[in-house]
């Protein structure tokens, strides 16, 4: 499984859009410093998660999360993909 996820620096309200397919274990990275733009901008909490079968659907969605540039707009976005989830 391959994860698109993202996540808010509780210090600044920074998001951070990533995948991997690993998801705890990159949460525990970003929380311990091992990366290199979310260091010392933590803690992180995960915000929102989608998990796909293949790395490239996964960066199919990273990338478009990272087009959208405008806060207001990711937050709408998340907002709808947990109203179609209930």
């Amino acid at each position: 499984m391959f994860h698109t996820y993202i996540i808010q620096s509780t210090a600044s309200s920074v998001f951070y859009i990533g995948q991997t397919n690993n998801l705890p274990d990159r949460l525990l990275r970003h929380n311990t410093n091992r990366n290199k733009w979310t260091k010392n901008k933590g803690p992180w909490i995960l915000i929102f998660s989608c998990a796909f079968q293949t790395r490239s659907e996964a960066m199919a969605l990273e990338t478009k999360l990272k087009a959208f540039k405008n806060r207001e707009y990711l937050l709408s976005w998340i907002e709808q993909q947990e109203e179609k989830n209930i």
